[in-house]
């Protein structure tokens, strides 16, 4: 006998997100110094090929703040430093897949960024970030985190196609 699971809500309102929970936690982080930001082209793993910042998946036991500067020292071997945590970001995909998203502000960062197995460096003009080569969601809140604004938000992908957002500032 099949067990029929509920189907995944592919709207925000259709989530009760104080109870949502996701299948993984993750962190990205973004050094932002001299009118740049350190973006990285992903060579593998969920956004292979797309640009975005440094992050990935908390080991256990592991805060927020200490993964996204691993992260960063694994992808990039620069160390950041001056984190400022500015947002949270809940991504549920209708394939089941969801993960609960820390985003970091880095001031400046120790080392010269190198390209490794998992990301090739790309030191960007903040006024000419590379959206359409980024997932949908970025260029609705990487603007508030360039501001130093804080934002929560919550977000339906349908593989690459973001279906539906909810998102919240505040100073």
């Amino acid at each position: 006998m099949a067990i029929l699971l509920p189907p995944i809500p592919r709207r925000c309102n259709d989530i009760d997100w104080s109870t949502w929970e996701a299948v993984d936690r993750c962190t990205l982080t973004f050094v932002v110094r001299d009118e740049r930001i350190l973006l990285i082209r992903k060579r593998r793993g969920l956004g292979a090929g797309k640009i975005n910042g440094p992050g990935g998946r908390l080991e256990p036991g592991e805060t927020e703040l200490a993964c996204a500067v691993r992260e960063v020292e694994e992808e990039l071997r620069v160390t950041p430093t001056g984190l400022e945590h500015l947002g949270r970001l809940r991504f549920q995909f209708v394939d089941g897949y969801s993960t609960d998203v820390f985003v970091y502000r880095a001031a400046d960062c120790e080392g010269e960024a190198q390209q490794t197995d998992e990301a090739i460096p790309l030191w960007t003009p903040v006024d000419a970030i590379p959206y359409d080569e980024m997932w949908e969601d970025d260029r609705l809140w990487l603007p508030d985190l360039l501001e130093g604004r804080c934002f929560d938000g919550g977000f339906v992908f349908e593989g690459d196609a973001l279906l539906d957002h909810r998102l919240e500032r505040s100073a």
